[in-house]
C-alpha cells in the first residue's frame, strides 16, 4: 500500500535551504520517492496559516517512506535545514484502492 510524505515548510534562510533541496532528492529517490506536490501555489483553509512550502512525496510502501526519512542519506541533507527552515514532517499510509 502506498504511502505518504506530506511536508509544510517555511524558510528561513533561503540560501542556506537551497543546501537541502539540492540533496535531499537523492534520498527520495533511493527509495523510490516520487514528487506529487512540491511548492507551488497553496491556500489553508483550516488550521495554521498557509505555510511558504507543501510537498507531498509517494513511496510504494509505508516501510519505504519510514526508510527514507531514518536514512543516513536523508538525514545528511536534513541536517542541512537545520537553521534554514522550520519544518513540519508527517508520513501516512494510503487507503487501498
Amino acid at each position: 500500500m502506498k504511502a505518504y510524505w506530506i511536508a509544510h515548510v517555511d524558510v528561513t534562510d533561503p540560501v542556506h535551504y537551497q543546501q537541502y533541496t539540492q540533496r535531499a532528492p537523492a534520498a527520495f529517490q533511493a527509495y523510490g520517492g516520487r514528487f506529487l506536490a512540491r511548492g507551488g501555489r497553496s491556500e489553508a483553509m483550516e488550521g495554521r496559516p498557509t505555510p511558504q512550502r507543501s510537498v507531498v512525496i509517494e513511496f510504494d510502501s509505508y516501510d519505504q517512506a519510514v526508510a527514507c526519512y531514518r536514512s543516513d542519506l536523508y538525514q545528511q541533507a536534513c541536517g542541512l535545514r537545520q537553521g534554514a527552515a522550520c519544518a513540519e514532517v508527517i508520513i501516512v499510509e494510503g487507503v487501498a484502492p
